[in-house]
């Protein structure tokens, strides 16, 4: 049997990447790259240990493999935080994310979904995402954010590019980089104009936030909101955006599934579930081991480069029944899309929310679709994977 090789990098082996995390989990579940220096968890228990056990595996030294090393990375942005500044922040952006503030934003969601979907009917076909699934969320958060409309799609653009790779390098490239400064510039401008013309939206409120650092009461600085902005704006747009792309893919090979969800639309919250597990839209996370943490009788050394298989994680047998089943109807009582501990992603309601009401109103209006596969584009990073375009023909 061949030896096991993986890393995020390898478009090849990121086109199905199962076979070998299988082999993985059941061969080698810390498994260790010499070639690019770190451990790789595999298993859903293992994932979960790491997740909730931020102590020992920290986010502040990067949380993908091209930024993971000794050194901080120094960054303000709230997944590249530790206890106890990550948690003065969690507690402030959390106010955002309430039950309530996302469950009042749902006819705003569902308006932008119908507009979007409306405007394909009578048509042959569409990029389901380029025209549907990449502009709902990035459409929502700019809202709730405060963009103006005008200039929303520029941003989405921009968003989209930071997520730009290159061959051994990754996202450290140019064009990622010169996006990142334009959303910050962006951003920061945005802010400067809340200062002096308050709106209601959450940079205004973010320039008028404050947090507590052990009684001290201070506003965050404008390196720390522009960060803050920078965040919810491309995590907002990034894992909606992928989950629908899956959808339209895995929906459009099963029709009896895609027929069930139309006839049963109560049941869509539940496929939701089932393709975040089945296809994690963020299947590979980094961390930076902060003491030595044995697994299956190997340790991983204080020092090292660690990146846990959140994908694999919603594969592995030995949390799932049948796991590499996509099935709508099973039922889903937990699974580590959204990450676990400290660092479960903030949005996850907002992103169900999202998901739930697109899929909703596209069911509505088109029952049956087909899915264009020579024409679909994949979208690769080293902790993304997805679609970019999703052309679907329309089966009336």
């Amino acid at each position: 049997m061949t030896a096991i090789y993986w890393d995020p990098f390898d478009v090849e082996i990121d086109a199905d990447p199962y076979p070998i995390w299988k082999r993985m989990r059941d061969e080698q579940p810390v498994y260790y790259n010499d070639r690019f220096d770190f451990f790789a968890l595999s298993r859903h228990a293992d994932v979960e240990a790491v997740h909730r056990d931020p102590r020992t595996f920290c986010s502040s030294h990067g949380t993908v493999l091209e930024l993971l090393g000794p050194e901080r990375i120094g960054s303000g942005q709230m997944i590249f935080l530790d206890p106890p500044e990550h948690d003065r922040l969690r507690s402030l952006v959390s106010r955002a994310f309430t039950p309530r503030r996302v469950a009042e934003l749902e006819p705003e969601v569902r308006r932008i979904c119908a507009e979007l979907l409306d405007a394909q009917l009578g048509g042959d076909g569409f990029d389901y995402l380029a025209d549907f699934g990449s502009l709902v969320p990035s459409k929502v958060i700019s809202a709730l954010l405060g963009v103006p409309e005008s200039e929303r799609e520029e941003v989405r653009h921009h968003i989209d590019l930071v997520f730009h790779i290159e061959p051994g390098v990754g996202m450290i490239n140019e064009v990622s980089f010169g996006a990142q400064i334009w959303l910050h510039e962006y951003l920061s401008a945005q802010l400067a104009e809340r200062r002096t013309h308050p709106r209601d939206d959450m940079l205004t409120a973010l320039v008028r936030a404050e947090i507590d650092e052990d009684g001290e009461i201070r506003r965050l600085t404008e390196q720390e909101a522009a960060e803050f902005a920078n965040l919810l704006i491309s995590a907002g747009t990034e894992t909606t955006s992928r989950v629908l792309g899956w959808a339209a893919v895995l929906l459009a090979a099963d029709p009896a599934q895609r027929s069930y969800l139309v006839e049963h639309p109560d049941s869509i919250p539940n496929a939701v579930e089932e393709l975040l597990r089945f296809e994690a839209p963020s299947p590979v996370q980094g961390r930076w081991s902060t003491a030595d943490a044995e697994f299956h009788g190997t340790t991983i050394p204080a020092g090292s480069k660690v990146l846990i298989l959140t994908a694999s994680a919603g594969r592995d047998e030995r949390r799932y029944p049948d796991p590499d089943r996509f099935d709508v109807r099973r039922r889903i009582d937990t699974h580590l899309s959204f990450g676990q501990g400290i660092h479960f992603c903030i949005g996850a309601s907002l992103a169900r929310l999202e998901s739930r009401v697109a899929l909703e109103e596209t069911f509505k209006r088109f029952p049956a679709w087909g899915f264009d596969e020579a024409r679909g584009t994949r979208l690769h990073t080293s902790t993304v994977r997805g679609w970019s375009r999703v052309p679907i023909t329309l089966q009336h």
